[in-house]
Formats: structure tokens, sequence, C-alpha cells
């Protein structure tokens, strides 16, 4: 369906705003899309993520104005397909020299596995900007695609200092990673021949997030240094070096206990933190990211509230929790189906292939559940608040671009799937 077609299906709504942005779709057909395409994705044995994938970002971007124009994705599901058969050819090589480096003797055993992980992790980055690189030439906005430059392994090896420096700092060194990060790609982003830039700042984002570090990191940090202050490393070492049927209480001599409940009270702490936190955490980042956004004269602002995002994630609680509670009932109501067939006819193969059909079936319902819901409720509402609460000022710039750039090849977008570090 068109955009100007979902407009006119909907006159209650309110007409796009000249400087803003605008998502025209009702949530209705997208549960529709992905509750066909999980069952889709069931009887294909996941063969269908391609088509899937293809079909919500031309739902997404299809119902997207911004500034009363429609953004279009042009990508297929064929080269998603190939891109991921590709990149399947590229990596099982690779897979197979590192198991086979494995079992090696001398040091090249000894790092395989080190170095195996370095290699993917450098290769996942590169599927990143890669991916990023496809989509980008898939979308088209008054007529003109977007694409990007740019040196995808140079992104990659910027990308693993900054993740290092990252957990090094214990999480202090990601605003300036996201804000070196994002301004390399958006000076290699151009719409037509308007080149972009990013101007949000890495210190600005640091002072905004820097109490939600404080109240989730500190206390995990605290717990494990009491943790470690706590047990006489000196009795412990003896007593495990000692041996003998007393070992339990020797080593509980040392203080493990107190050590592991502080441990845990910090952890507690932390894990349950970061969980109540994490939609401040999220809208404070999109609303910086967007707010730097710049093409040219083009400038980006944000308006998106942090009570906004929290409803989306209630809102994606309960449901979630209706999906555990009925998928609950239909897998205890097979497995007593399963119980009942095993009374009758025995404990034979066919009744445990049956009650492993029931276990394998529950898996996968919730896993594809729970995917479902968190498009519909999260991606989806979060896509549609990011555009709705855009303000954009030298609009004329757009008016002077002229097309340029080529389609960039799907290896990137399969490699990122490949390696699931993919996007949307």
């Amino acid at each position: 369906m068109s955009v100007t077609a979902s407009l006119d299906t909907q006159p209650d709504e309110p007409a796009s705003p000249p400087d803003g942005g605008r998502f025209a779709a009702p949530e209705k057909p997208f549960w529709r899309l992905l509750i066909r395409g999980a069952m889709f994705l069931a009887v294909t044995l996941g063969i269908y993520r391609f088509w899937l994938a293809t079909d919500v970002r031309r739902f997404l971007w299809s119902h997207t104005e911004i500034a009363g124009d429609g953004l279009e994705y042009i990508g297929t599901a064929r080269e998603l397909l190939l891109g991921f058969l590709i990149a399947v050819a590229l990596l099982v090589p690779i897979n197979v020299m590192f198991f086979l480096a494995a079992f090696s003797r001398g040091l090249l055993g000894q790092v395989a596995g080190t170095l195996a992980l370095a290699v993917l992790a450098l290769f996942g980055q590169f599927a990143v900007y890669r991916a990023r690189r496809y989509r980008l030439t898939r979308t088209v906005y008054r007529g003109i695609r977007f694409h990007q430059t740019g040196s995808a392994w140079r992104y990659a090896i910027c990308a693993l200092f900054w993740w290092a420096m990252i957990g090094v700092t214990l999480g202090l060194a990601y605003p300036f990673a996201q804000a070196s990060l994002e301004r390399f790609k958006l000076r290699n982003t151009h719409y037509g021949n308007l080149q972009g830039h990013f101007v949000g700042s890495g210190t600005r984002l640091f002072f905004r997030g820097v109490l939600l570090w404080i109240v989730v990191v500190v206390p995990f940090v605290i717990g494990m240094m009491a943790a470690i202050g706590e047990v006489d490393w000196g009795a412990l070492a003896e007593a495990i070096k000692r041996g003998g049927d007393d070992l339990a209480s020797r080593i509980e001599s040392t203080n493990v206990g107190a050590a592991v409940s502080v441990a845990v009270i910090g952890v507690t702490w932390s894990i349950t933190a970061a969980a109540l936190l994490y939609p401040v955490f999220q809208a404070m980042v999109l609303r910086w990211w967007i707010s730097g956004l710049r093409f040219g004269a083009l400038t980006v602002a944000s308006r998106l509230h942090t009570g906004a995002v929290y409803a989306l994630y209630l809102r994606f609680m309960w449901i979630s929790l209706l999906a555990g509670v009925t998928i609950g009932i239909a897998a205890a109501i097979g497995f007593a189906l399963a119980a009942l067939v095993g009374m009758a006819f025995g404990e034979g193969i066919a009744t445990q292939a049956f009650a492993s059909a029931i276990l394998i079936g529950s898996y996968v319902a919730v896993a594809l559940a729970y995917s479902t819901i968190y498009q519909a409720t999260v991606r989806l509402r979060l896509w549609k608040l990011s555009a709705e609460t855009l303000e954009l000022s030298g609009l004329e710039a757009l008016d002077k671009v002229k097309a340029a750039g080529v389609a960039s090849s799907a290896l990137g977008e399969g490699l990122a799937d490949a390696l699931n570090v993919g996007g949307i």
C-alpha cells in the first residue's frame, strides 16, 4: 500500500508536519505480517527469515514520512538469501581452519580459540558496516537513494578498539566510542550527492549517563571488591592443597560463604537496576543520536520522551506474560497427553518421540512468540516514536540534491546474519 493510500484510509490522524516526521500505519497489519512470518519460519526451519526481514523493512519504510515525503525500501529477499549463502561459503572454511588449529600442539593450539574469537569479532564489525551500506543503498527518499562510502575494515578495527576500551573501563568509554563510530559512519553516508556528518558530543552523552553508570556499575564493583577482600586467600589455598574429608568445612572457614553472599547482593542490585533503567538509557542515547544527525545544512532534533519508552516496554512485558501463560498451559496439556500415551502404550520410541516433539515445539513457540511480540510492541513503537518526535530545519538543502551512488551487494547483510550481528 502506498503512503498516500494509507493516509486516505486514516482521516482522523493529524496531517504530517512540514518540518517533522510521521508514521502512518496501524499496528494490526504489522501483527498479521509478523504472525504469518513466524508460522512460515517454523515450517521452513528459519529459511523464510529473508522474506520476513524484507517485508518488515518495506512496511516500516513505506509508512514513514519525513517532511511530508515517504521512504521506500527496494531490497529483495533474494538478495538477502544470496548474500547469506556467499557468507556461509566464506565462513565455513575459516571456522574449519580454527577448529583444526585448536587440536594442534604448541603455541598455535593454545591461542587458536582466542584468535578465532578476535577474527570473528573483526568479521562481525565488518559485517555491521557493510550491512548498513546495503540498507542505505536500498533506501530511497524523494526518488534519490542513500549510499555509503568508507572502508569497512577500518571501521571494524576502530570498533574493536572502542569495544575493548568499553570493557576495560567497565562502560565509561561507551559515550566516546559511540560518538567516534557515528562520526565515522555519518561522514561516509550520503543522500545522493549530499554528505552527512554527526555532531553528537561524547562528553555530553557521558555526563548525561554517568549517574546511570554509578547506579548500575558501582554497586557491582564494590560488591566484587568486598567479596575478594572478605576471603582469606592464603587459608583457602592451604585448604585446597591439603584436601581431605573436611575440605568443605575448612573452605567455609575462609569466609567464602560470606564473600559469595556479598557478590550475589552486588550482582542482583546491578541486574535489577540495569533492567529498570534501560528505557532511560535507550531514550537518552536515541535522542542524542537523532539530534546529532546532519546532512549539509539540514539539521535534525528529537523530542523523544523517556516516559513513552517506558510505556512500550511495560506493554511488551504484559503481553509477553500473557503469551507465556498461554504457551505454558498448552505445553502442560501436551505433556499430560504424552503421559497418557505412555501409560496406554508403554514407554516406547513413539512415546519418547511424542514427548520430545512437544518439548521442541514449546521451545520454538516461545522463541517465535517473544520475537514477534518484541518486534510488534517495542521495535515498531520505538520506530514510530522516533519518526513522530523529529524536528527538521534547513529542509531547503534537500531541494538541490542530485542522484549519486550505486547499489551495494548483500554480502554484508549475509555476514551479519550468519554472525548474528544483523540489525533491522
